[in-house]
């Protein structure tokens, strides 16, 4: 999804330890722009204008556009970041290069909308089963979300991949036959849940019982003796 918003960048002229951490403390971070054929280049960019586009409607497959100064400006997106695991501070981020006139493989998140007549009239429980499908198209076909409607869906009834409606350049990457959401019967998972619970001991523990049957057996006939 392409956004039409700039984000500034200086060239890092050195590398290292200490240099990232002078980046950090000016209220930036390091990063790497590459791709499209092109030599990567070191850069410090201001971390909340990434993530506040990261966060947006279109999350990492936001679009937008980088200008380096003193360099060029291309549309770019973020593909990797380094995380501080106890802060959650962003400490460096990838962001690669996009052709705008070729085509790229993107995830994208799948919704559902609706009451399933499976829940609603016969006491089913809707199971979402994936909520991501892989697609292939121009950058700027990129949608937001899909979204797959569940109202009809009775107990024992699906959506898949396939069902779902894609347009433009869009080419569907997933298996065709990947369930998105499915309705289940309570009544089944419950009789699962109640086998399971009844189901006998494992060997290995009537063995035991068995060994521990015998010892005193054996400790009876040693006092006999």
């Amino acid at each position: 999804m392409r956004q039409d918003v700039t984000v500034t960048a200086q060239v890092r002229s050195s590398r290292g330890k200490n240099e990232a951490r002078r980046t950090r403390v000016a209220g930036q971070i390091p990063a790497v722009v590459y791709g499209a054929y092109q030599d990567p280049i070191a850069i410090a960019v201001n971390p909340r204008e990434i993530q506040k586009l990261v966060r947006s409607e279109g999350g990492y497959n936001t679009i937008f556009t980088l200008a380096i100064e003193g360099g060029e400006s291309t549309p770019v997106m973020v593909v990797d970041q380094q995380v501080d695991p106890i802060r959650s501070h962003w400490l460096h981020v990838d962001l690669k290069r996009i052709d705008l006139t070729k085509r790229i493989r993107v995830t994208v998140p799948v919704h559902t909308v609706g009451e399933p007549k499976g829940v609603k009239v016969q006491g089913g429980l809707l199971e979402i089963v994936t909520r991501s499908i892989e697609i292939e198209c121009l950058p700027d076909d990129i949608p937001a979300n899909f979204t797959v409607e569940v109202t009809e869906l009775l107990i024992g009834q699906s959506k898949r991949a396939s069902d779902i409606a894609i347009s433009g350049s869009m080419k569907l990457v997933s298996p065709g036959d990947q369930v998105i959401a499915h309705i289940v019967s309570l009544r089944a998972e419950e009789a699962t849940t109640e086998a399971a619970a009844a189901a006998p001991e494992p060997e290995v523990a009537k063995k035991g019982k068995k060994e521990e049957e015998a010892k005193p057996a054996a400790d009876d006939k040693a006092k006999k003796k």
